[in-house]
């Protein structure tokens, strides 16, 4: 007698407008492959048999309507929501179950309870296995939550469940989950507390070392979080002889100690959120750390030591006047940010920013698909918001003129090539831009 198929798990990632794969902005050379399903597909018990299928619709399209799956998970953020959920209604009217799960369910999970037989809310390395038993068992439960406290050792991400030709690289890892800090418009401490979760040192070694390629991306929110945790781990990984890039905060230029271990140990470039290069906007966002005048010092010391910079700033903040977009583009010019880009200020739910803009009667609408941080959902204070979305767009093409690059190449630790390609690829977003703020989703055009 043959033995039956096992049940087909599909797990999707949705993407909205400006990053899906039809029409979308991103291409290859602004996309890596993500984590989340590599390691949702590492926590599948063994008891329990699935045929898995991964979705993403930043690389790939998907018709609710013809999908044949026995459970389908999506991972979901707010600006995927609304596609989330219109995807899961679909499925869920054709009979096909839906779990729902990721920052925006956890922040708003009688919401998404709306549009799913389940919600995982919070972290996912205990609830996960046990809806999947649930759901095998036939006792499926309509709310799974993961609260802390609990050790952070999964088994190693199965990459091969995603095509890794379709991404600019799949060498993502990750050490640690979450961040110290609570900015004011960040989702992690709303989402899962001022709470940061570490990985074994030996484990994050050990998935590189296994990975075998020569570059790594960590995509930890700040990787300096622990700073002993920090200079234990790089210096276990300074053996592997790999080029790695990362996210920290301006406080590394402050550590000596810190910054030889990250440069030793392969580091080549680090995304930094600058945020704003105004004090007066830096107070409410609770990051009094980030000093402006300090900021061109920062990068040149991050620059001494062979380390790029992909520098971050936000747009639509109190305070602000019309001028601010010019400046900030020219200051990361004149700077030498090797990356600059730009966001405009979004209140997620679940956030302090969005509780006092909600508060103030500054909230404009909760269409979540246009929460991208590139289209205004408030009303700023010194603008309108069809001045905050043009004026980042200014930004974005002030930056990446090419006489705006060449002069940031020119102070680049980077080699010429990858400044070229890069500079390149974030050229044809901004001159992109404009098409997703004309769509009839925008708001401000």
């Amino acid at each position: 007698m043959s033995t039956p198929p096992s049940p087909q798990l599909v797990l999707l990632s949705p993407k909205g407008p400006l990053y899906r794969k039809r029409g979308g902005i991103f291409g290859k050379g602004l996309r890596y492959m993500p984590q989340t399903f590599p390691t949702l597909v590492s926590m599948i018990p063994e008891d329990v048999p699935l045929e898995v299928t991964c979705i993403d619709e930043g690389i790939q399209e998907v018709d609710a309507h013809s999908l044949q799956a026995d459970l389908v998970g999506m991972t979901v953020i707010t600006g995927t929501s609304t596609r989330a959920y219109e995807l899961a209604d679909i499925l869920r009217t054709r009979g096909i179950p839906v779990v729902l799960g990721g920052p925006h369910v956890t922040l708003v999970p009688e919401e998404a309870a709306q549009h799913a037989d389940a919600v995982l809310t919070g972290l996912a390395d205990v609830s996960w296995p046990q809806l999947l038993r649930d759901w095998r068992d036939g006792t499926l439960q309509k709310v799974y939550h993961q609260p802390p406290p609990y050790d952070l050792d999964p088994p190693f991400p199965d990459r091969s469940v995603l095509p890794k030709r379709k991404y600019i690289t799949d060498a993502v890892f990750e050490a640690t989950r979450g961040c110290r800090h609570s900015c004011e418009f960040c989702v992690s401490p709303s989402a899962w507390g001022r709470k940061l979760w570490k990985k074994p040192v030996e484990h994050v070694v050990e998935d590189i070392r296994r990975h075998g390629g020569k570059r790594a991306i960590f995509v930890d929110l700040n990787l300096i979080s622990d700073r002993q945790y920090a200079l234990d781990l790089f210096q276990a990984l300074t053996p592997l002889k790999v080029q790695w890039y990362g996210l920290s905060t301006t406080r590394l230029t402050k550590d000596e100690e810190l910054l030889s271990v990250f440069s030793k140990s392969g580091c080549k470039g680090l995304l930094v959120g600058f945020e704003s290069i105004d004090h007066s906007s830096l107070k409410p966002m609770n990051k009094t750390f980030n000093r402006p005048e300090e900021y061109a010092k920062d990068i040149e010391i991050l620059h001494q030591y062979g380390i790029a910079v992909q520098g971050c700033f936000v747009f639509g903040n109190d305070g602000e006047t019309l001028d601010v977009f010019e400046r900030t583009a020219r200051f990361a010019v004149e700077a030498g940010v090797d990356l600059p880009r730009f966001a405009i200020s979004t209140p997620f739910p679940g956030t302090p920013l969005f509780a006092r803009l909600k508060k103030e009667g500054r909230i404009l609408h909760e269409n979540w698909s246009w929460y991208d941080a590139q289209h205004c959902v408030f009303q700023p204070k010194g603008m309108t918001p069809q001045e905050l979305e043009a004026g980042t767009e200014l930004a974005w093409k002030t930056a990446y003129k090419w006489s705006s690059s060449y002069k940031r190449m020119k102070k680049s630790p980077a080699p010429w090539y990858v400044g070229l390609i890069t500079n390149l690829t974030y050229r044809m977003y901004a001159n992109n831009l404009h098409k997703f703020y004309t769509c009839d989703w925008g708001l401000a055009r």
